[in-house]
């Protein structure tokens, strides 16, 4: 069984629409769907923003469901001038970007495993089927709605993501997260909070980011239609091929 995490309902949209042979769990004030997906089990859940919703909703995942796997996927902020609205990031290393228990620990580094950052599972398969996805990229999104968000050649990018309770729409904030994480392809709120839950248990933990932004003053883009329209049927076609 493999768990499908968003932090927005439309992140999942596409994915929910089509699920087959549906049944659901209501837990915590969340629904859990369970279902086939291109012939896999799975269970989809949208988790809400923030580290801590998503680590309650990981770890209700783990412990309820008999789980092989943890997928996270949705929109995140870029900043690193080479991405786009409409790059996919596929996580290499999760960083807590505002975790600081110094001066017990270094700046970043996780209190008890003295980790600074955390890595993903099966990357290469994942960034393969993205590729794929890529090739056949107009199958899943309307030209309408990517002429809506200036989306044209979309690429994908295989970096380090930083996550953090706060939302950065700021050059000054992209600037501070530059010189913390130089590696950061680009930040969310929930990524690494995910991968902590899955080192923990032992379960192998994958993330697909789609650049929504680029996470300075002009931050503005509609967030719920990006999700819907593009985030959730990007995810949908990269988990096509990735369970295929």
């Amino acid at each position: 069984m493999i768990g499908i995490i968003s932090a927005m309902q439309e992140e999942i949209q596409a994915l929910l629409l089509e699920l087959q042979h549906v049944s659901t769990t209501e837990k915590g004030m969340r629904t859990y769907y369970k279902g086939t997906l291109y012939n896999k089990e799975v269970i989809l859940v949208f988790s809400r923003w923030g580290k801590v919703a998503s680590s309650v909703t990981t770890a209700q995942l783990i412990n309820d469901f008999n789980i092989s796997e943890i997928l996270f996927t949705g929109v995140a902020g870029g900043i690193q001038p080479e991405l786009n609205i409409g790059d996919i990031v596929i996580g290499k290393n999760l960083y807590q970007h505002d975790l600081n228990a110094s001066p017990f620990y270094e700046k970043l580094e996780i209190p008890i495993l003295k980790k600074k950052y955390l890595g993903t599972n099966n990357a290469p398969k994942l960034i393969q089927a993205t590729e794929q996805f890529l090739k056949d990229y107009n199958e899943f999104i309307l030209k309408s709605d990517a002429d809506l968000f200036e989306i044209t050649k979309p690429k994908v990018w295989f970096g380090d993501i930083a996550s953090g309770d706060q939302f950065i729409s700021s050059l000054k904030k992209i600037k501070k997260l530059n010189k913390l994480i130089p590696t950061a392809a680009c930040v969310e709120m929930e990524g690494a909070a995910v991968a902590q839950v899955c080192y923990e248990y032992n379960i192998p933990f994958s993330i697909i980011r789609v650049i929504s932004d680029k996470a300075n003053d002009n931050a503005h883009i509609d967030f719920p239609k990006f999700a819907n329209a593009i985030a959730s049927n990007y995810a949908l076609g990269i988990l096509k091929n990735y369970f295929g």
